[in-house]
């Protein structure tokens, strides 16, 4: 399978072109790749431009392809976002990428009431700034033609405003209805996933006279790390993109 690699200043490119990388792609290409001329590799734009050819150069400090075909892929729609809440450790990380491999549009970082890790101050900028650097590593991994966006740190009021322009499906473990009976509707989606220690009551209400709905799962209560992309695989299904 060809490796993909992002040039995100690219905006067009034709058959015949040569294109090349270099920088921090072109090292990773030769250096961790290894990446080696006549292969064949990838390289997008992160917005849905992707061009294929074989390798003519690669050296720690270049790639340059020979351009045999371009693709240009349209946005998915509806599009489905990620409201995840800041957990410790890593699990808030690993849930951004595993929902990145499974296909999810956008993702929001979500400072809600019972998240035990924090951005303040530079940590906000450096948070969203980790976040994006993991986004666009597994989107590269997946051969995605659209790298997800990822949003500002949102406030829980910031994030029930979001249904005003989408359907907004809030996992929590105690509620009736089953996210696997949502019927997609047309309107984009957005997934909101708390903290290790749940969802806060009075967000809960904010977020349903928001006219967010809530939906569980299952019958069994599943980490931060994980329910954003279970959710993702239902929902996939639903909305026919697997």
């Amino acid at each position: 399978m060809a490796s993909l690699y992002l040039r995100e200043d690219l905006d067009d490119v034709e058959v015949g072109a040569r294109l090349s990388l270099t920088g921090a792609e072109a090292k990773h290409a030769a250096t961790v790749n290894r990446t080696r001329t006549g292969e064949s590799v990838l390289i997008g734009n992160g917005r849905g431009l992707v061009a294929s050819g074989e390798v003519l150069v690669s050296t720690n400090a270049e790639l340059t392809i020979d351009v045999e075909s371009v693709s240009r892929v349209e946005r998915p729609s509806p599009a489905v976002t990620l409201v995840q809440a800041l957990a410790k450790g890593d699990r808030d990380e690993l849930a951004i990428q595993a929902a990145t491999e499974l296909g999810v549009d956008a993702v929001v970082p979500w400072a809600a009431s019972r998240s035990v890790s924090r951005w303040e101050g530079a940590k906000v900028a450096k948070g969203r700034e980790r976040w994006a650097t993991i986004v666009r590593e597994a989107a590269k991994q997946s051969i995605r033609a659209w790298t997800p966006e990822v949003g500002a740190l949102a406030t829980t009021k910031q994030v029930a405003a979001l249904t005003a322009g989408a359907r907004v499906l809030v996992l929590e473990p105690d509620a009736s209805a089953p996210l696997t009976a949502v019927v997609p509707d047309g309107r984009d989606l957005v997934l909101v996933v708390g903290p290790e220690g749940g969802i806060a009551p009075q967000e809960l209400a904010l977020f349903r006279e928001a006219g967010a709905e809530l939906v569980r799962l299952g019958s069994t209560v599943l980490r931060t790390s994980t329910a954003g992309p279970a959710a993702l695989a239902v929902l996939n299904a639903a909305l026919g993109r697997w």
